[in-house]
């Protein structure tokens, strides 16, 4: 889901002031951006769980990090480049699993709203799980999360080139993936 310019403002507001030492901003700023980062995690990872501990793990890292933000516009990039690495290190760690998503699946089909919806997310979930940790990572990014192009680069730390490059692949092999199941 896109930003809108106004969250983008409020959102640059909140960190310059928790640079100047607010603590407030802070706390508004963690209430804000956690479930994004929440929701970016358990799509990555397909675990939540796994993902509640790589989000808190990314949060560790920003709080550590908040001096060597130069640019607050930059916030929603620099947040994400944490927690995708954060996230990245973890499918490495399993790189030998390949149900990645499965408990994400089962825990979500409890819920009602989720559920009539299961089988088109189970599909999607089963096509992301599919590809590269990259090209995953990439197209939730992107598509998901809505981060634009440079910001997707920049939370993946690739240059714009390469970020477009691997949401092009993601999208052309999802389709691939996806055509039988959307039939």
């Amino acid at each position: 889901m896109a930003l809108s310019d106004t969250d983008r403002i409020y959102d640059e507001l909140l960190v310059t002031l928790v640079r100047a030492g607010d603590v407030r901003a802070g706390e508004r700023l963690a209430a804000r951006w956690h479930p994004r980062l929440l929701r970016a995690a358990r799509r990555m990872l397909g675990d939540r769980e796994e993902a509640r501990e790589a989000a808190q793990e990314a949060w560790g890292g920003i709080c550590r990090g908040w001096l060597r933000l130069s640019d607050p516009a930059m916030f929603p990039g620099w947040a994400y480049s944490i927690l995708t690495r954060k996230c990245a290190d973890r499918i490495r760690r399993r790189s030998g699993e390949r149900q990645y998503f499965a408990p994400a699946l089962e825990a979500e089909a409890a819920e009602p709203a989720i559920a009539a919806a299961a089988p088109l997310r189970h599909a999607i979930l089963e096509a992301l799980g599919q590809l590269s940790p990259e090209h995953r990572i990439a197209a939730i990014l992107y598509f998901s999360e809505g981060l634009t192009l440079a910001e997707t680069a920049a939370a993946t730390g690739v240059p714009v080139g390469t970020a477009k490059s691997r949401i092009f692949h993601a999208r052309q092999h999802l389709k691939v993936l996806l055509e039988g199941d959307l039939t």
